[in-house]
C-alpha cells in the first residue's frame, strides 16, 4: 500500500488536501498531513525536521511518496535528504527546489525577495510575512477565495531566508514536478534541474482546491514510478 505525506506549502495549513485526501484513500493510499504551522520563529530546518517526524511513524510495508505544494518541495526535498531509504518518490506540485543551499530567495526573482521584505518589516516586524490575497495563489471564485481568506496565516521569514541542507541523498530518489499551467514562476525548469520528470496540470497554483481530481489521480501515476520507469 503506498502512503502519501502531502505537505502544504507557505500560508497554508494540512487543510490545503482536504479536497485531494479522501480520493487518494479511495485508491486505496494512505495519507499523512503534517502541519508546518506550528507558532514560533520557526525556519525551514524546523518544517524539514516535522516532515521527518511524519515519515518516521510509517510502517515500512509499501512505498512512501513524499509530495510538497510550492515552498514546500525545498522542505521535502531536506526531509528526503534525511530519509533517502524510507522515500520512495517525491512529488513536488508547483514546487520550489534546487540544489544544496538552496531557499526561497535564492530562487525566486528580486521583485519577489524585495516585495517579501519589506512587507515583512512593515506588517510583521521584520520576522512574519502576512498572508496575501487568495489571487496570489490564482483563486478567484467567491467559494474558494473565502476559504483561503478565512485560513491562510502569516508565515515565518525565516522559512524563505534560509536554504536547504542537502548531502546529496536525495538526489539518487526520483521525482516528478507537476507544474501548473499558466505558470506564474518556472516551476517545471525547477523540477528538470534536480533531474525530476515533468508533468503539466492545467489549474492555478492552489491547484489542489480547484483540480482535486486530476491531481489525485497524478499522485497516483507518480507512485507507480521507481527510478524513471513504471513499475509493474
Amino acid at each position: 500500500m503506498t502512503t502519501f505525506v502531502l505537505v502544504h506549502g507557505a500560508w497554508h495549513g494540512p487543510w490545503a488536501w482536504d479536497r485531494v485526501v479522501p480520493l487518494l484513500r479511495a485508491a486505496g493510499a494512505r495519507t499523512l498531513t503534517p502541519d508546518l504551522g506550528t507558532p514560533g520563529n520557526r525556519g525551514l530546518h524546523d518544517d524539514a525536521r516535522t516532515v521527518v517526524a511524519a515519515i518516521d511513524t510509517v510502517q515500512q510495508e509499501g512505498d512512501l511518496v513524499l509530495v510538497g505544494h510550492s515552498y514546500a518541495g525545498l522542505v521535502v526535498r531536506e526531509a528526503a535528504d534525511a530519509r533517502p531509504d524510507a522515500v520512495g518518490h517525491i512529488v513536488l506540485v508547483d514546487g520550489w527546489a534546487g540544489p544544496d543551499g538552496s531557499g526561497m530567495f535564492t530562487l525566486a526573482p528580486s521583485t519577489f525577495v524585495d516585495a517579501i521584505r519589506a512587507v515583512a518589516e512593515t506588517f510583521g516586524h521584520g520576522q512574519r510575512i502576512p498572508a496575501p490575497s487568495p489571487e496570489a495563489f490564482g483563486i478567484v471564485d467567491p467559494d474558494n477565495s473565502a476559504l483561503l481568506a478565512a485560513r491562510l496565516l502569516p508565515q515565518p521569514l525565516r522559512t524563505f531566508t534560509e536554504g536547504t541542507r542537502l548531502t546529496g541523498a536525495v538526489d539518487q530518489i526520483p521525482g516528478t514536478a507537476i507544474h501548473c499551467r499558466p505558470g506564474t514562476y518556472p516551476f517545471d525548469r525547477f523540477g528538470e534541474a534536480v533531474g525530476y520528470r515533468t508533468r503539466a496540470l492545467d489549474g492555478p497554483h492552489d491547484v489542489m482546491l480547484t483540480r482535486p481530481e486530476p491531481l489525485a489521480r497524478m499522485l497516483m501515476e507518480s507512485a507507480s514510478f521507481r527510478n524513471g520507469k513504471r513499475r509493474v
